[in-house]
């Protein structure tokens, strides 16, 4: 019998990386999760959050978070279905059903936990879900967890979702799964044509809307508000850890729906609760957003300016409408290198590496946020474009 560890001690590209001095995880935030971080003792601008809203340094939803310290402790110690449900989780559930305009939610501990427990509850035995190859590994697993059959069709290509569509058997049920906004593209899912497919094969949709909420659609509702297509998605699943600035994860559906998830998913039945703090600050997060819908135009403007000066520093980027806006740098070394020097100049960014990528089409991703303003986006540019800017 082989060591179980062996593979532990082995040489890694984690390793490699670290012996180059191009290791980009695990940088430590001294700081709040702000437009201007203080990391490992030097300012830097922080464009590698998801915090789209800037609402982590919000007054009001940090005064929501200490309320619910000093009212109900630091925690539940115990899951939804037994002693871990308070009386806020309801009301989180209430009123994010409201906003979604969904007649019920079911919230989770982690958004990486809702894709898991959404999609194992819902695909059962004989049961098909398809999938954007471009889907984030939550959705992945989720399948995985499922005892369903999982088929998978190219990157928004309509036509090859019809040729998996065409492999679902007539007594087998099947849901099309896709991320709302993809999270390292910053592209938006071909929803349109996903709902007129499901439609035509009598599928079901699932939209995994964590990078959506608060950057789409009418006041921030997501890719389905955008399109107009909110009675023709199924499931919205998203996450509190972006735009609602705290931490953990919901369905949005029919009744029917999620009831029955309530009471068939593991991971929600085996899981503690939402902490109340990352309850309470969910909570404030939406209701801040449902009164400044105008956080929404002003990500979204601040996004258009980030992308036009890039294009005027000439720095190859991905196109896109959202605020997820990726550089070219192709190779891991190039990306790894790039993203160092960022750092070292004063801007923090995420390198996104195969197999989030192919090996020749690595990206920084850069992402913005409301909080952010034009004179440090300026600056961010100028950086950014005398490393990775072509020569004229």
């Amino acid at each position: 019998m082989i060591d179980l560890f062996e593979k532990c001690r082995k040489p890694s590209l984690a390793s490699e990386l670290k012996e180059k001095g191009i290791y980009p995880y695990f940088h430590a935030l001294e700081s709040r999760q702000a437009p201007e971080v203080i990391m490992e003792g030097r300012r830097r601008i922080m464009l590698g959050s998801n915090n789209y809203l800037g609402l982590t340094t919000c007054p009001e939803v940090i005064e929501a978070g200490i309320k619910a310290f000093e009212q109900y402790g630091t925690g539940c110690s115990g899951s939804r279905f037994l002693n871990g449900t308070l009386e806020m989780h309801l009301e989180l559930e209430v009123e994010l059903a409201r906003f979604l305009r969904k007649e019920a939610v079911v919230t989770f501990s982690t958004g990486f936990q809702s894709n898991l427990g959404i999609i194992s509850a819902i695909v059962g035995r004989g049961d098909v879900v398809i999938c954007d190859k471009e889907n984030h590994a939550s959705i992945y697993d989720g399948c995985k967890l499922s005892y369903g059959k999982m088929l998978r069709f190219d990157h928004a290509d309509m036509e090859d979702l019809e040729r998996q569509l065409q492999k679902v058997p007539e007594n087998a049920g099947c849901l099309i799964v896709t991320d709302g906004v993809f999270s390292m593209g910053g592209d938006i899912a071909k929803l349109p044509e996903i709902v007129r497919l499901a439609k035509q094969y009598g599928a079901r949709v699932m939209v995994d809307d964590a990078h959506g909420l608060g950057v789409l659609g009418e006041g921030g509702r997501g890719t389905a508000s955008h399109f107009g297509l909110e009675d023709e998605v199924d499931i919205y699943m998203g996450t509190f850890s972006k735009s609602l600035a705290s931490l953990g994860g919901y369905m949005a559906s029919s009744h029917a729906v999620a009831e029955y998830v309530r009471h068939a998913s593991r991971p929600f039945i085996f899981s503690a609760s939402i902490t109340p703090a990352s309850c309470a600050t969910a909570l404030a997060a939406l209701r801040y957003l449902e009164a400044h819908p105008e956080l929404v135009d002003r990500l979204n403007a601040l996004s258009a300016y980030a992308r036009d000066g890039l294009r005027k520093k000439r720095v190859k980027i991905i196109e896109s409408t959202t605020p997820i806006i990726p550089l070219y740098t192709y190779t891991v070394e190039n990306t790894l290198t790039a993203a160092r020097r960022l750092y070292d100049a004063g801007v923090y960014v995420n390198p996104v590496l195969p197999p989030a990528t192919p090996p020749a089409e690595c990206l920084l991703r850069t992402s913005y946020m409301a909080t952010l303003t034009e004179p440090l986006i300026d600056e961010a540019v100028e950086i950014i474009g005398s490393v990775l800017g072509e020569k004229a």
